[in-house]
């Protein structure tokens, strides 16, 4: 079974699930992350409420990550977090 580490307040939702599990190279760089940037990744992916968005958002993370950055840029962060 493939590991996919979680984040903090969030779980992994299933669409970012089978993106990682489809891209190796993302996966090792998604598990290398702390549980914190983890938790604004998904929190970037599922405070969208229209689908075309999340596609786009998911399509951003894969990219994002594949340059090396850390955590969404000029987004607000995750407001579950305490």
């Amino acid at each position: 079974m493939t590991k996919i580490a979680t984040g903090v307040v969030h779980k992994v939702p299933k669409d970012l699930k089978e993106m990682l599990i489809g891209n190796p190279d993302i996966l090792t760089i998604w598990n290398s992350l702390t549980p914190l940037a983890r938790n604004e990744w998904i929190c970037f992916l599922v405070s969208v409420k229209q689908e075309e968005t999340r596609r786009k958002h998911l399509t951003r993370i894969q990219e994002d990550l594949s340059k090396g950055k850390k955590r969404p840029c000029c987004w607000a962060g995750c407001p579950h977090r305490k």
